[in-house]
This record gives structure tokens, C-alpha cells and sequence, in this order.
């Protein structure tokens, strides 16, 4: 009988190597899909450096006031990155949310009805995300498409920015308040501002800057680090502040509240008390934390307004101006503004003093003080002081020497006029 051949046993099932899979330096399978993973996070991976941002010192002081702040900018100029990156550098974490998809009650609270409505009431319960602000204590609130949201939800954010409360919860002070708004004309189903919602934040517009892309793109983004106030100047920088404030509306009263007529107009920084509370805020902490003029001009203009902001500013501008005793009281040691339009002032300022009290020391040290002027600047700010100092003269006044050194700038910049109005006259006979 012959002998019985077992079957072969068929061989072991293998599925197939997967169409997006390669084999790695090891061996082992590497998925496409884990390699294009692995590129998208090199490109993610940048960094940051110290680099002169106006925009984002004005946005970082504003938040260290602890103000609520609304970047108003076209859409993809990169002001949802900007604020990722700002939480990332102030180690705050982000906590956004999308105001035109969420409903009033979002805001005002969710009514919760407990075991004795009647006696106990019925508590109003926030969202989560609030809650676990609150639980963490701080953070940044990102409300992100502002300008999308319906008249409704933004009655219901009225609260939440001035008071920071969302139903029965407060929000710790920890917890600082910045929201994005594209203008009504790009925004998807725009909204206007409502006026109330409009004068509770600081407007700053966000643009691009060409240097700031190119180098972002690159790998490397401007830092946002929070201001360095010196102890020193709180005092000084809190009175200065008020001084700026309460001079300018004394003067103006009608700034004190001024609501713009346009509806536009109404949806962006206009001038009340409550936005000239946060301008002296943002004053005080400029000036102790020692923040340029422009970084000033971006804050105070986004709360109030161009045109009192303007104003303000100019106010500031003349308080630094020198005491026109001290200059006249030692010329050769005096210290004039840099700037061409506060040195004129100064110089003006000198004048008007002399003016009002003729003396021919004064009038000497005037002229002493308009010599250093031309020596240490543009010569075209004293022309104009020059020829009214020489018009105060008296009689039995003698000419100082200096004034021969002077002489010669006046000369020219005469010269210089009778020519220009001599073109001018020409050119319209010509026609």
C-alpha cells in the first residue's frame, strides 16, 4: 500500500505593503501620511527674536494695562497669528472663541433651574470655556470675528468686556480681554460695531509689514514681551498722565463726549469718559515704561479718536516743551527739543516771554539762546523768532555781537522767500 503524502500546509497570509508606506533606514514600514506629518511640523518650527514691531508693543502695552483691545485688519493679515504668538511669549494660554457663532446666552449665561426656583432663583450658568478660565486663573480670551457678530450677541458681550462677568462667574483679573474684527466690507455677513461695544475697546488697525512677513516666513518672528515699567516713574508717570488728560478737556470741554454721527464712525474709538479713563491709563503706563511716540500716537488715537487724540498728543508735545525762565536764565547751557517743530515752539515760547517782560538782559540772552539754536540744529527754526526778537528792540538798546551771526540766516532765508513768490508770480502770469 503506498505511503500517504500530507498536504502541503498553504503559506501564511501577508497582507500587502500599503500603497502609501516605504520602508525606513531600519526596515520598518513608515507611513506617508507620518512623513508628511513630519514636514508640516519643520515648518511650524519657528522662532522669535527682539525686533522693533510698533503695532505689537502698542497691543502688548494696551494688554498690560489690562484693557480690552480690537485689531481691526482685511482678512489673512495674519492678526489670528499675532495673537497666538503674543499668548505664546506672555506664557498665557489662548482660550478662543468665535463671537458670531455662539448665541447671547453664551455670554449672559445659560438659566439653570435648581431645587426651589421660588427661594433660591435661577442661577445663570457660563460656558465652559470661562470656566476653565477661572480655573486657571489667567490667560488669554481671544474673541475672534467680532464684526460677524448680530446686534444680540453683541449686547450680550457688553458685559463681558466691561465687567468681565458671564452669567454668575467673574473673570479673574488674570485674564486679560483682546478681540479681531474684519471691516464690514470684507467681513463675511458684516455687522457695524455698535457704539456701546465700540467705545469699551482700544482700536488699533493691523497692517502688514513687508520686513515682518518676509522674516516670519523665514522662521523668525518679532517677540512680544511685556513693558518694563520703572517704579520710580509710577508716581510721576500717574500725574503726568492726569495733567495731560484733565489740561486738554479743561480747555476742550466739548471732548469730553462726542459721538459720532456715522454710523461707521460710531463703530470705531470715540471720545467719552469712559475713553478718556483708558487713555490716562495708557499714558501713565507709556510713560513709565518709556514707549516711543508712535507706539503713544497708535494707543491714544485708537481709544479716542484722530481727531482729540491729535489733540492730546499736541498737548503732550508742549508740556515737554522747556520753561522759557530756565532758557533765558543760562543760553549757553540750555537743551532745545530735537524735534524741528518743538525747538520752534521753544524758541517761539522764549520770545513771547521777553515780550511780555522787555528787559535788555532778557532780550541779550534771547539772542544768545538763538545763536546756540543755529549751532546745534537746522538753521530755518530761528528765522522766524530772529525777526520778532528784532522788532522788541529799544531805543537805547544796544546790538549785541551775536546777533551778526544771525544776521546772514535771515538774510538768505529772505532771499529765499522774494524768489519763491517770484517763481509763483511767474508761473501764473505763464498760464
Amino acid at each position: 500500500m503506498p505511503l500517504h503524502t500530507p498536504p502541503t500546509p498553504p503559506a501564511p497570509f501577508t497582507p500587502c505593503a500599503p500603497a502609501d508606506a516605504a520602508s525606513g533606514p531600519d526596515g520598518n514600514r513608515v507611513s506617508q501620511l507620518g512623513i508628511a506629518d513630519e514636514l508640516t511640523a519643520l515648518l511650524c518650527d519657528t522662532t522669535t527674536e527682539p525686533r522693533r514691531d510698533v503695532q505689537l508693543e502698542a497691543l502688548t502695552l494696551a494688554v498690560a494695562a489690562d484693557l480690552p483691545v480690537l485689531l481691526w485688519g482685511e482678512p489673512g493679515i495674519g492678526k489670528t497669528a499675532a495673537l497666538t504668538r503674543l499668548a505664546e511669549s506672555l506664557d498665557l494660554p489662548l482660550t478662543t472663541v468665535i463671537a458670531s457663532v455662539h448665541e447671547p446666552s453664551d455670554f449672559s449665561g445659560l438659566p439653570v433651574l435648581g431645587d426651589d426656583p421660588a427661594e433660591q432663583g435661577v442661577p445663570m450658568a457660563p460656558p465652559d470655556w470661562a470656566v476653565r478660565l477661572v480655573r486657571a486663573g489667567r490667560g488669554l480670551l481671544f474673541l475672534d470675528e467680532l464684526s460677524t457678530a448680530p446686534p444680540a450677541v453683541q449686547a450680550a458681550l457688553l458685559r463681558l468686556v466691561l465687567e468681565r462677568r458671564i452669567g454668575a462667574l467673574r473673570l479673574p483679573p488674570g485674564v486679560r480681554i483682546v478681540a479681531a474684527a474684519n471691516p464690514r466690507s470684507s467681513a463675511a455677513d458684516g455687522w457695524e460695531l455698535s457704539p456701546p461695544l465700540a467705545n469699551r475697546f482700544v482700536h488699533l488697525q493691523w497692517t502688514h509689514d513687508h520686513d515682518v512677513v518676509v522674516r516670519g516666513l523665514g522662521g523668525i518672528w518679532p517677540r512680544a514681551t511685556l513693558p518694563r515699567l520703572s517704579p520710580e516713574k509710577l508716581p510721576e508717570a500717574v500725574d503726568f498722565a492726569r495733567r495731560a488728560v484733565c489740561g486738554l478737556l479743561a480747555a476742550r470741554p466739548a471732548l469730553v463726549h462726542r459721538l459720532p454721527s456715522g454710523e461707521t464712525r460710531r463703530g470705531g474709538p470715540w471720545p467719552s469718559p469712559r475713553s478718556w479713563e483708558m487713555t490716562l491709563r495708557l499714558i501713565a503706563f507709556a510713560t513709565a515704561a518709556g514707549s516711543s511716540r508712535d507706539v503713544l500716537s497708535l494707543l491714544v488715537r485708537g481709544t479716542v479718536g484722530d481727531g482729540p487724540g491729535l489733540e492730546l498728543l499736541a498737548s503732550l508735545d508742549r508740556m515737554d516743551l522747556p520753561d522759557p525762565e530756565t532758557l533765558l536764565a543760562d543760553p549757553a547751557g540750555a537743551v532745545l527739543p530735537e524735534r524741528g517743530d518743538l525747538r520752534q515752539a521753544a524758541l517761539d515760547g522764549v520770545v513771547a516771554a521777553v515780550r511780555n517782560r522787555p528787559e535788555k538782559s532778557r532780550w541779550d540772552a534771547a539772542w544768545a539762546l538763538l545763536v546756540r539754536a543755529l549751532e546745534t540744529g537746522a538753521p530755518d527754526v530761528v528765522v522766524v523768532p530772529a525777526t520778532t526778537l528784532a522788532s522788541l528792540r529799544r531805543e537805547d538798546w544796544d546790538v549785541p555781537a551775536s546777533i551778526e551771526r544771525l544776521a546772514g540766516v535771515v538774510s538768505l532765508n529772505r532771499r529765499a522767500d522774494r524768489a519763491a513768490a517770484l517763481s509763483a508770480t511767474t508761473s501764473k502770469a505763464g498760464r
